[in-house]
């Protein structure tokens, strides 16, 4: 570990000690959530990994320190200060010499948790292929950022706003193995079915565990992805969420939205056409996917 990493003194006993440790990303509340419900997702994560036994390591940059385990200030400070920037992988640099405080994407928080030995990271979404990304190429750097990295990340997968099929295409030529939990359909993020399939399933923390270990003894330096869709009760009614994406869509095309725009105003809008359900659906995504990310951990340290 390098100086330009802090590196909580908790998340450090536990790495040590060989016990379960799980990281979880800052933007969701820095930029994914309104306050003040931002700043009681995140509390409530770190307090859900607790409850099973694992120490959570909330990852984010402070005054352009990357930090892996903010503390309960540091994680309201983020939460409830204006100016706080969002930073991918190529931003952390720049952040730490101007002395920046941001939220770390997937891609961030994800180089950030492999830095420090944490090895199982729980979000609610991961970046993926953009619409019209044959003609614009723009692919979330969460891709080859994971596609270099021996981490578990649990995910409700992609947000239905991107483009589903070409991600999963990307995933394979990447190297990027996706195993669905307890399914075989591939999640939608607000829907617990985009009508995709893909080709393997686990049971149980148990097994992703040992496949994330069969994995490392083969050498492979590509992230797991695991594919945990929300309840089907708590989903986004499939019907309402098809219609309203679409009116999204057009929407954006109409007001010449685009580039890395677009995600924020599409989500956005579903966020208001929906009365504001998209948000309760997000929250329960990351819930249940911080759940299982503990357990997975707990596996991982032989602790379940």
């Amino acid at each position: 570990m390098t100086s330009a990493l802090v590196v909580a003194p908790e998340v450090q006993d536990a790495l040590r000690a060989g016990r379960p440790v799980l990281a979880l990303e800052s933007t969701i509340f820095t930029h994914g959530l309104p306050r003040p419900r931002n700043l009681q997702v995140a509390l409530d994560a770190e307090a859900l990994a607790r409850a099973q036994g694992v120490v959570p390591a909330t990852i984010g940059v402070i005054d352009g320190r990357p930090t892996v385990g903010l503390s309960p200030d540091e994680i309201e400070r983020l939460s409830m200060t204006d100016g706080v920037v969002k930073a991918s992988l190529r931003d952390l640099p720049i952040a730490a010499v101007k002395g920046l405080s941001a939220g770390t994407t997937v891609a961030a928080t994800a180089h950030l948790a492999h830095r420090a030995g944490v090895r199982v990271f729980s979000t609610g979404g991961v970046g993926g292929v953009h619409r019209g990304a044959s003609q614009t190429f723009d692919e979330s750097a969460d891709l080859g950022t994971l596609a270099t990295l021996p981490l578990v990340v649990v995910s409700a997968g992609v947000k239905s706003v991107l483009d589903i099929p070409l991600t999963l295409e990307r995933l394979e030529t990447l190297g990027l193995a996706v195993v669905g939990y307890k399914t075989t359909d591939y999640p939608g993020f607000y829907v617990a079915d985009s009508g995709l399939d893909i080709e393997y399933s686990a049971d149980s923390p148990a097994e992703i565990a040992a496949i994330a270990r069969t994995r490392d003894a083969l050498g492979i330096a590509a992230t797991l992805l695991i594919a945990n869709p929300v309840p089907a009760e708590r989903e986004l009614d499939p019907a309402v969420h098809d219609a309203v994406l679409e009116q999204a869509l057009a929407a954006a095309d109409a007001q010449g939205v685009s580039g890395h725009d677009t995600t924020p105003f599409l989500l956005d809008f579903l966020q208001r056409a929906t009365a504001g359900r998209s948000l309760d659906v997000n929250v329960d995504v990351y819930r249940g996917n911080v759940e299982l990310g503990a357990r997975i951990a707990a596996a991982l340290a032989g602790a379940l």
